[in-house]
């Protein structure tokens, strides 16, 4: 009995291991569109069971990144380019309300953190690769998303910009200006720190405006 209860944090651990490096995998388009998903070769890669890896499997189908058929396997799912309407009036009612949420619920070490990370964005060098851009970008909404303090609106929020992040690496080599995209951040965050929920409300809003906008330009 012990040693079932002593494995489970371990089992938990590998799963997450697995789900966030596929998940990251999927979004970024490293792993294709309609790709197989190969679980011998990622057991090996990854160095985990077959357990962690069907696990993981199944919380991104869940999310809409895989999805499963019997007999033939589990497969990247495609990026149609019809859902960002769906997905852009959803992302428009939630970014700005975990924005206004995020400036008023951070904590004094989450503050500092995205002082941080504001910080690291003015003056950082823009690499001329979109997707070094693009990854910055999510992750400075993964941050603030964490500063809302709700895991479910959280993990929603997340799913969202997963979908949202794979209809731009469809684009990235058409698109301009993400160099602008990624500093737009710098004021938000500003915004949060400050605790003007008001302000980082409109700004989160601008943001998701701007990210459709300039998808429907290259359609």
């Amino acid at each position: 009995m012990n040693a079932r209860v002593n494995d489970e944090p371990a089992a938990i651990s590998l799963t997450e291991q697995a789900y966030a490096v596929l998940r990251d995998r999927l979004v970024m388009l490293e792993i294709k569109p309609g790709e197989p998903i190969n679980e011998d070769r990622l057991r090996t890669e990854l160095g985990v069971g077959r357990t962690p890896i069907r696990e993981a499997l199944k919380r991104l189908e869940q999310e809409r990144l895989v999805v499963a058929f019997p007999r033939r396997g589990t497969f990247a799912t495609d990026v149609n380019i019809s859902d960002l309407s769906h997905i852009s009036e959803v992302r428009r009612t939630l970014e700005p309300l975990a924005a206004s949420a995020a400036a008023e619920r951070s904590t004094a070490e989450d503050r500092a953190a995205l002082a941080e990370l504001r910080s690291q964005l003015e003056t950082a060098a823009r690499p001329g690769d979109n997707t070094a851009l693009l990854r910055t970008d999510v992750g400075v909404h993964r941050a603030i998303y964490g500063c809302v303090h709700n895991p479910f609106l959280e993990d929603t929020l997340i799913s969202y910009d997963n979908l949202a992040t794979r209809i731009w690496c469809v684009f990235l080599p058409r698109l301009s200006g993400m160099a602008g995209h990624v500093d737009e951040h710098v004021p938000l965050l500003t915004a949060i720190i400050e605790g003007d929920a008001k302000k980082a409300s409109e700004l989160a809003s601008q943001h998701v405006i701007g990210f459709e906008r300039a998808i429907r330009a290259l359609i």
